[in-house]
């Protein structure tokens, strides 16, 4: 981990730490549902105020916590225009298979480019210490990959150009 990424990711994992003290509460409106109260936001008093921890204005985590869920959104870092195309694929490419990730959201948040949603039955079914891991690996590996396919869209761009000035 670089030395400038972790007091971001540190201060991350002690925010979803934080707020992933959920548990099992029911529909204030509709008798015998267990909606996600962050998604509904049926009622006011149900919801935590959100946090947002920011790298940069270009690379943040919005933490919006309730009662029984946790949604995270997560804004990768962008430079240029190729790193933004690059992001915007391999953030559809996940999103198309959200059902393969239990706690990926099909839609991101406006201004971010990816979201998860936590409920208290992950918190039940799985390990939060895991879950919060996974976050923030996602999140350091989410930047090499990025940085791996420009690099590889470069060199194949040089090749194409050499083959193509060849002809000249």
């Amino acid at each position: 981990m670089a030395a400038t990424l972790k007091p971001y990711l540190n201060a991350v994992r002690a925010s979803l730490e934080a707020s992933m003290c959920l548990e099992s509460f029911s529909s204030q409106v509709v008798e015998r549902h267990i909606k996600p109260e962050v998604e509904v936001r049926g009622s006011k008093e149900l919801l935590l105020t959100p946090i947002c921890v920011a790298r940069n204005e270009k690379e943040k985590v919005l933490i919006e916590g309730s009662i029984n869920s946790v949604r995270v959104s997560i804004a990768v870092k962008q430079a240029d225009e190729i790193e933004k195309i690059l992001c915007h694929k391999f953030m559809r490419f996940m999103m198309l298979r959200a059902e393969n990730f239990f706690i990926l959201r099909r839609k991101p948040i406006k201004g971010y480019d990816i979201s998860f949603l936590i409920s208290n039955t992950h918190i039940e079914q799985m390990y939060k210490k895991k879950l919060v891991d996974f976050i923030i690996q996602f999140m350091e590996e989410i930047d090499k990959e990025i940085s791996e396919m420009k690099l590889s869209l470069n060199a194949r761009a040089r090749i194409s150009a050499e083959e193509f000035l060849k002809n000249f």
